[in-house]
């Protein structure tokens, strides 16, 4: 996959948070593909800190996309008041998904587990 950096930076205000979401992609194996549907969508993707892994980029939102045997595991930062936008997001890709939002003391806040039929 051709890495961009085309996409917004994450703003600033989220670099200091702790990682906040957390999440799976069923049946979406190659981190390349789901990094590139992030791409497409303006977002900005960087090699992660695994060979086979990215980091997508938002103004609101950086995850690390690992690819795993069973589908694909997100972690990262997001806005709280975004996390319905990546969900949003995720469905209109067409994947399965299951997303976690913690909050500063890692209590679990919300919780969407959706997708494509």
């Amino acid at each position: 996959m051709d890495i961009s950096d085309e996409g917004q930076s994450l703003d600033p205000v989220w670099l200091e948070i702790n990682n906040n979401l957390c999440g799976g992609l069923v049946g979406a194996s190659s981190a390349s593909l789901v990094a590139e549907r992030f791409v497409g969508a303006g977002w900005s993707s960087t090699s992660g800190s695994s060979c086979e892994s990215y980091e997508v980029e938002a103004s609101w939102c950086r995850i690390e996309v690992d690819p795993t045997d069973e589908g694909t595991l997100l972690n990262g930062v997001v806005d709280p008041q975004r996390f319905e936008d990546l969900a949003a997001l995720l469905t209109r890709f067409g994947l399965l998904f299951s997303l976690e939002l913690y909050g500063d003391d890692a209590e679990l806040l919300r919780e969407i587990e959706a997708g494509t039929p």
